[in-house]
């Protein structure tokens, strides 16, 4: 196994120079051209200033030309820094004050609006370039010297107070996990992986890398296929996609508002889904629909990558009430612990803590956080452990199910109460396509409880709150419930809780109780 990322398509380059490497709207992209551009691009960098252990902004829509700079940036020893497409200047600002980004590789005719938007007094970016500029440099690998542990990338996410903060992972932690799933999802030459999320986004890394492990293609999902379910089925179909990797929701939208027919899609044979609960009405539905595909679910947050895994079982079992996350990754160790300060038993509630290869290296420039979120846990060996803030538990048999976040743990009418229980009790509804529920401070019952829901037949709410009262005790049944068309997503296309709180709070400072 090699130990760098941008190693993988040297090899598969020299291996299979001839195969497909990237399929988007301008064609086909061998793995010979995309070394030969990354290069390209490597040395570009270097003679614009880059030097290892820099950070180099990627401003680049899902196309050939985002991996290209993905592995040039990588060849001149650097890490890469996705800045999200379509978000506020003044956040991505942020984002490169704080990586200290001074060059940014960005398309063709965005460069003059990156550099207006982006730069400025207070911002370190002296320079913004398209990775075709490169195009009359040398197509040769430049001889940089990089160690596994060096920085690869950086992924600014949010967390829960919205301040961005930057999760550095290097070679090592993300090749622990990439030579993992290509082997254990038997990635090959053959496998078109379809690229649904972006690279701000961690899933983007098995997408990426993974294919290049193994000289298959991959497949960026155009802006226009992804918006609209029945133009992405056509594309997985007419793609002849292998394996698909995106967040539950967008899994579920492609299969209940497409028109896909149960067989529809042969050529999918695995379907892996993370970064969300997968509520079990729409999986069911799912397996229904895709019968030739296998499916996982992966959990783990940006700080981890993908720490645990569970194979989805055919035929599900009926009785299941929870989908487990499942068991660690070789060379992962979890624990869980508990409110009063101890390991969590088998059975019992905890934080869960994780250690091993593909933890992240910390925090860029902030190493207070590090620290708080890297520590030893109760009664263990001493190492610095990463605290997910995610509440779990462990079976007899050894598998891990995710309860929800710690700060979704709410008190309403003097109850605790966890808010994915809500939305759990509300997804069992046969209309209800997906849903979300929130949280509204009040100063008589603690907290307000929230939900929005999407449809797929008209329903009065009134019956929805009945169903609530049937599944759920009284004080957990939602105040509000509000049919929408669309629940709001973010870059990530993740549901956007804090937009959905925001219009809750909204509602109750208005007085609509």
């Amino acid at each position: 196994m090699t130990d760098l990322l941008h190693q993988l398509l040297r090899e598969s380059a020299a291996r299979t120079p001839h195969a497909t490497a990237v399929i988007d709207d301008a064609g086909v992209t061998t793995y010979a051209e995309l070394d030969q551009r990354a290069n390209q691009v490597a040395h570009l960098l270097r003679s614009r200033g880059v030097r290892p252990g820099d950070r180099v902004g990627l401003h680049l829509p899902r196309t050939a030309d985002a991996l290209v700079g993905v592995y040039g940036v990588l060849a001149a020893g650097a890490a890469y820094v996705p800045l999200p497409l379509g978000v506020p200047a003044s956040r991505l600002r942020t984002i490169v004050i704080d990586a200290g980004i001074r060059i940014i590789l960005a398309a063709h005719d965005d460069t003059t609006q990156v550099r207006a938007d982006l730069g400025g007094p207070d911002s370190p970016l002296t320079d913004v370039v398209a990775p075709r500029a490169a195009a009359e440099l040398s197509g040769e690998p430049p001889q940089i010297p990089v160690e596994p542990d060096d920085l690869a990338y950086v992924l600014y996410t949010s967390g829960s107070t919205g301040v961005p903060k930057g999760v550095m992972i290097s070679h090592r932690n993300a090749m622990s996990f990439v030579d993992w799933a290509a082997r254990e999802f038997c990635v090959t030459g053959e496998d078109r992986l379809a690229n649904h999320a972006p690279l701000h986004f961690d899933l983007s890394v098995f997408d990426v890398f993974a294919a290049a492990w193994a000289g298959a293609a991959v497949v960026p999902v155009p802006p226009q296929a992804a918006a609209f379910p029945a133009v992405l089925a056509d594309f997985v179909r007419t793609q002849q996609i292998t394996v698909w990797y995106s967040v539950p929701s967008a899994l579920n939208l492609l299969v209940s508002r497409s028109g896909l027919r149960a067989g529809d899609l042969p050529a999918l044979r695995l379907v892996l889904f993370a970064g969300e609960v997968y509520p079990l009405p729409q999986l069911r539905s799912a397996l229904e629909t895709l019968p030739d595909a296998c499916f996982y679910n992966l959990y783990g947050p940006t700080e981890t990558n993908v720490c645990t895994y569970y194979r989805v079982p055919r035929p599900f079992p009926a009785d299941s009430a929870a989908l487990p996350i499942g068991i660690p990754l070789p060379g992962i160790d979890l624990c869980a612990e508990t409110d009063d300060g101890r390991l969590a038993g088998v059975g019992e509630t905890g934080e869960l803590c994780v250690r091993g290869t593909t933890v992240m290296r910390g925090y860029l420039g902030d190493p207070a956080r590090t620290a708080q979120a890297l520590r030893p846990v109760v009664d263990g060996p001493g190492i610095p452990t990463y605290h997910t803030g995610d509440l779990v538990t462990r079976d007899s048999d050894g598998h891990w199910h995710f309860l929800g976040r710690r700060d979704s743990q709410i008190k309403t009418r003097g109850y605790r109460v966890e808010l994915g229980e809500v939305e759990r009790a509300l997804a069992l509804h046969p209309a209800v396509v997906e849903c979300a529920v929130v949280a509204v401070p009040d100063e008589e019952f603690g907290h307000l409880i929230a939900a929005f829901v999407v449809l797929r037949e008209e329903v009065a709410t009134a019956r929805l709150t009945a169903h609530c009262r049937t599944v759920l005790p009284s004080y957990m049944v939602p105040w509000r419930m509000r049919a929408v068309t669309a629940l709001p997503r973010t870059t990530t296309d993740k549901i956007d809780y804090r937009l959905l709180k925001a219009d809750a709070e909204e509602s109750a400072h208005a007085g609509h109780r």
